[in-house]
């Protein structure tokens, strides 16, 4: 992930945008359409928070982590273009509108795999983010639980999917199988 942030070109303004995509994918593990859908006024600078509003039309307020709110703020104040329209991310090339679907939004994780040079990435979109945060997360000590609440995941068995279980540490503390135990 972090190989994927680097790789941004932050002298262009398509660098500086896709920075600040990738760490919000990457650091609150947003949907493609969560980017996709932001609006200049779910930024709380003050309470540095971000309001996503995803599938289900659920609301929720999450914490704006500094590098990706560093990130966010660096491209409203100095490369996104100047329009009459309230979407946080925009074309990078004229005309300046909101992208039109998520594809837009996974075309570019798709370049920044690329320019990382990462070739064996299990996917090559959006969800790829969404994915490694749940995992990191679980492997740092979180619950499932509390996985599935930053995920706006209503049922702990689709978090499950998304945080792959750490097979390593599980060998370590798996105990040998005993064979066939009587009733």
């Amino acid at each position: 992930i972090e190989k994927l942030i680097a790789s941004c070109d932050l002298t262009a303004r398509a660098g500086i945008r896709d920075r600040a995509i990738l760490l919000l994918l990457a650091r609150l593990s947003l949907r493609a359409g969560d980017i996709l859908m932001m609006r200049l006024g779910d930024i709380d600078w003050e309470a540095g928070t971000l309001t996503v509003c995803g599938k289900g039309r659920r609301e929720i307020r999450l914490p704006l982590p500094q590098d990706a709110g560093d990130a966010l703020l660096v491209y409203l104040t100095e490369r996104r273009p100047t329009v009459d329209c309230d979407r946080v991310f925009l074309r990078s090339q004229a005309p300046y509108r909101p992208f039109r679907d998520n594809c837009g939004i996974a075309r570019v994780v798709e370049m920044a795999l690329e320019r990382a040079g990462i070739t064996d990435a299990p996917s090559r979109g959006a969800h790829l983010l969404r994915h490694s945060a749940a995992t990191a997360w679980l492997r740092n000590g979180a619950t499932l639980d509390a996985i599935g609440a930053v995920l706006r995941h209503q049922s702990v068995e689709t978090t499950t999917l998304y945080a792959k279980v750490d097979i390593p540490t599980l060998q370590k503390v798996a105990q040998p199988w005993q064979g066939e135990l009587p009733c």
